[in-house]
């Protein structure tokens, strides 16, 4: 659909808001009636056409006996949904009467089959109708959504002569106008949450090509299972799927794409689901479990090929504790959090103001092993997922785990305020268990912080995006690797990010300036730091304690075995540029022209 449908389209929909609800709801509350009602109006459209054939094929089967009678029902409509009542929602714009209008609506709604009735029922739609009806805008409502102006079906509109009057609204385009209806009415309403749920499509583009693009020569005509942990509108894996047909046709092959996701907000996943429906795949929209990625995996033990994300990051999961049983974070015993490494117990668990690495291990615990591609994953980070932890706790646990499995291929900074809701910079981690042989034990950051194209207008925070133009840079300097330009690309090698972090320990001294000891000739309470050793650094623990330590506290000593290990990455480190001072002459030369420019200013001024 064209920007400037697209554009009509959202306008259109908050006109109904600000026509039909106002006075009656609060703007916070507009969400309840428009969002439902749009995913309504769109399986009404889809199914007019058959109306007639479903209401006579139902007649048929009721005359028979038959009470199970969604799936005869969904094969006549053509559809994964169906709709047995008695009306359309243009046959129920004729009620005068506000309660035989209610009546009839709340028929239309219970004729919907079982798997809409879960969507209808996550918006908790039902629970609006007698205001609506009681305020007398239920039936203003219906009218302004059946507009013949406007075509929410996936199928495209035509005259009676067989011309095209509205193009089809696909489901693309149908998920990038529930996300700005969204974000919208979080601006308007003072909410910041809304990147929690969805994704910039310029940014999903930019993810779908990192997975598929460097693999497009592997893919084969089979079948592929795609994932999103977090999946909000289901907008990501409409575009996942939509990129790996576009790229397999691209090589001459067919691919069959399953889609799988996880949703725990309520609104968005039944606009995940009810997306699914709409696309014909009926299966699939049962592929989409609601409830926590975290306390509850809806897919337990399951791996797929290709799984991309953008998980909530700096959002307590204090109530993922609560429905493991009320336990405190040191007890989850869950395998994708803590698992058995190098033989010892691994805590891969972050600290519980933040769950995003917890999304990333959730991944990594769903690769394949035994397949041609493995898995690729690409997850949205904020900066914390690069340094926080300490050596030894969660978060640097796993980095040490990918680091050390070689399971990541790139990371990628993105410029600050590409999302809508939040102004810092986020990175891209690219992870693959099947690395082509010139990226094995070898890691490539792209610093792609000054690539942005600047938008006409801002999108709540979002300032700028990742046009086609700079998306197709990126992805040259991540396909170009170690002959990309090292001004924006850098290779190195795994122990590069490694360090240990070492307990150092400093005796008490007494009036003499000597230890103080014990019996057994050990100091006494001695003073402790911790220093942290680069692997990289020469000659190894023992050369930094002599070289870096010894100079300025003679007496320090250190304990083997105490040592842990760590792993952080600096994008700074490696990428930043000092600013080039200006010379002495420079500024000399500056300071006598302003001296020339002034010349006797100060005697006009004080009226010499």
């Amino acid at each position: 659909m064209a920007a400037k449908n697209f554009g009509h389209l959202v306008s259109f929909i908050f006109g109904i808001a600000n026509d039909c609800l106002v006075d009656v709801y609060d703007v916070g509350d507009y969400r309840k009636i428009i969002l439902p009602m749009m995913v309504i109006r769109r399986f009404d459209a889809v199914l007019e056409p058959t109306k007639e054939a479903v209401l006579k094929m139902k007649a048929n089967l009721t005359a028979a006996g038959i009470e199970d009678q969604d799936e005869a029902l969904c094969n006549v409509a053509g559809e994964a949904f169906c709709n047995s009542s008695p009306f359309t929602l243009r046959d129920l714009r004729s009620r005068a009467n506000q309660q035989q209008l209610k009546n009839d609506f709340i028929l239309y709604l219970n004729g919907f089959s079982e798997n809409v009735q879960d969507i209808i029922k996550r918006f908790e739609f039902r629970n609006q109708i007698d205001k609506l009806s009681e305020h007398d805008i239920l039936g203003l409502l219906i009218s302004k959504f059946t507009d013949p102006t406007i075509n929410l079906s996936s199928r495209p509109v035509y005259d009676a002569d067989g011309n095209m009057i509205h193009e089809a609204l696909d489901n693309h385009t149908m998920g990038t106008v529930f996300e700005e209806v969204i974000r919208r009415f979080n601006e308007e309403t003072n909410v910041t949450d809304a990147g929690r749920h969805f994704t910039p499509r310029d940014v999903v583009e930019l993810m779908t090509d990192l997975a598929f693009v460097p693999v497009k020569d592997q893919i084969q005509s089979t079948t592929y299972r795609i994932y999103d942990g977090a999946c909000g509108t289901g907008g990501m894996l409409t575009v996942a799927e939509s990129r790996i047909h576009e790229i397999a046709k691209e090589n001459g092959k067919s691919v069959s794409i399953h889609l799988y996701g996880q949703e725990n907000a309520d609104e968005t996943y039944a606009i995940a689901k009810s997306d699914m429906l709409v696309k014909g795949e009926g299966n699939q929209s049962n592929n989409i479990f609601f409830g926590s990625t975290i306390s509850n995996d809806g897919f337990s033990g399951e791996t797929f090929d290709f799984m991309l994300s953008n998980p909530p990051f700096g959002t307590p999961w204090k109530t993922d504790l609560k429905a493991w049983g009320d336990i405190k974070k040191d007890d989850i015993t869950d395998t994708r959090f803590r698992i058995s490494y190098q033989g010892k117990d691994f805590s891969l668990i972050p600290d519980i103001g933040d769950p995003q690495m917890l999304f990333l291990a959730n991944n990594i615990s769903k690769m394949k092993k035994h397949t041609l591609l493995g898995s690729r994953i690409v997850e949205v980070h904020n900066g914390s997922s690069l340094f926080t932890g300490k050596a030894g706790q969660g978060p640097s646990n796993l980095r040490q785990y990918i680091i050390e499995n070689d399971l990541l291929e790139a990371i990628v900074a993105l410029p600050e305020k590409m999302f809508y809701n939040t102004p810092i910079g986020t990175y891209l981690w690219v992870l693959s268990n099947k690395k082509e042989a010139r990226r094995k034990r070898k890691i490539q950051l792209i610093d792609a912080t000054s690539f942005k194209k600047p938008l006409r207008k801002n999108l709540g925070e979002k300032n700028c995006e990742v046009s086609p133009e700079v998306r197709r840079k990126i992805l040259d300097l991540y396909m170009a690797f170690d002959t990309a330009d090292p001004k924006y690309s850098k290779i190195f090698d795994l122990d590069e990010f490694g360090y240990w972090e070492v307990p150092v320990y400093t005796p008490q001294l007494d009036e003499n300036g000597q230890p103080i000891v014990d019996k057994k000739g050990n100091p006494i309470k001695p003073e402790s730091d911790k220093e942290q050793v680069p692997f990289r650094y020469e000659g190894g623990i023992d050369a930094f304690i002599e070289n870096e330590v010894k100079p300025y506290e003679p007496l320090a000593y250190i304990k083997h075995g105490t040592e842990k290990i760590g792993y952080e990455f600096s994008f700074t480190k490696y990428f930043y540029e000092p600013v080039q001072l200006r010379s002495l002459e420079e500024i000399t030369a500056d300071i006598r022209r302003i001296e020339a420019e002034t010349d006797g200013l100060l005697d006009k001024i004080i009226g010499r």
